[in-house]
């Protein structure tokens, strides 16, 4: 039997901070979990985008809607962004990193790094450490990180992360969302070697409809592009659809920490979640602690700079 937004259990009482939410994934992922009962904060870049997200959902939330202004592009909007979440609530139940830029031109964060690696990789990795503290302790609290299926031609270049030397933008975003996976797992491994009652999940929809097709198509203004993307259009999947395997890894009772899900159909590319293969790269514990630590580093170095 397929796993749908009506398998998801109760989350009356539980809180869910969803990036991204605005539209696509994020906003399908609010939409369940504010259904069942959840109070859900929706993380957008926008505040008027938001807040039409919320207006949205509003007749169908069985809980509190609220809208977070948070830039990953701007640590220090990460930073005010858990602070806010600590003064307005001091607890979190499910953090979803769900947002997530694909394939621009070279562009950098405010704080200097390579867009794709700034957003998707080192803005979820400085949210969700802030964020911690406010999910230790409470029952079945989960970090879930949406990547993508680019992770499995990912490389992750060490001496060149914020691709300086060359940029090739699909090269940069699949940089990226393998990070996503290896930081999941990393992130479980040091939870579960320090005994929090945290765990950490990852998830990829597959080919889903969303606003990051369209967006990358304006922005390399490539008529291959387009027309590709027109041909392959029949293949993708709802953005409802592709938001099961990240809505699953936050609330299915048999999702586990370290697990990683995807969908069942045409080698992951459709369907309803199941667990799925990770790239190699993330499996390697050298590797993931290699990512961590210049992670660490990189936002501490951005925090410095802030506050000098």
């Amino acid at each position: 039997m397929t796993w749908t937004t009506a398998s998801i259990p109760d989350q009356s009482g539980r809180i869910a901070l969803i990036t991204g939410a605005n539209s696509g994934l994020g906003l399908e992922s609010a939409r369940a979990l504010a259904s069942h009962g959840a109070t859900v904060v929706l993380a957008c870049r926008s505040r008027r985008r938001g807040e039409e997200a919320r207006a949205e959902l509003l007749p169908a939330a069985a809980a509190g809607l609220e809208v977070l202004e948070l830039d990953l592009a701007d640590l220090a909007s990460v930073r005010a962004g858990a602070r806010w979440m600590q003064e307005q609530y001091g607890r979190l139940d499910l953090l979803l990193n769900n947002a997530g830029v694909m394939g621009p031109p070279r562009q950098l964060t405010r704080d200097g790094f390579e867009l794709q690696f700034g957003t998707n990789h080192l803005g979820h990795f400085a949210l969700t450490t802030a964020l911690l503290p406010l999910m230790e302790g409470r029952a079945d609290a989960r970090v879930v990180t949406v990547t993508s299926g680019a992770q499995y031609f990912g490389k992750l270049a060490f001496d060149d992360l914020q691709s300086e030397r060359r940029y090739d933008r699909w090269a940069a975003y699949s940089q990226s969302k393998l990070a996503n996976v290896t930081f999941a797992l990393e992130l479980q491994q040091r939870l579960a070697a320090a005994g929090s009652t945290v765990s950490s999940l990852a998830a990829h929809p597959g080919l889903a409809r969303t606003n990051l097709q369209p967006a990358s198509v304006a922005s390399s203004g490539s008529r291959f592009e387009s027309l590709a993307y027109r041909l392959m259009d029949p293949l993708f999947q709802s953005a409802a659809m592709g938001a099961l395997p990240q809505l699953y890894a936050a609330t299915a009772p048999e999702a586990r920490g370290g697990e990683h899900y995807g969908p069942d159909q045409w080698g992951g590319m459709r369907g309803g979640p199941t667990q799925v293969r990770i790239a190699p790269a993330a499996l390697d514990p050298q590797i993931r602690q290699r990512l961590w630590e210049v992670s660490e580093q990189l936002v501490g170095q951005a925090a410095q700079a802030e506050a000098a």
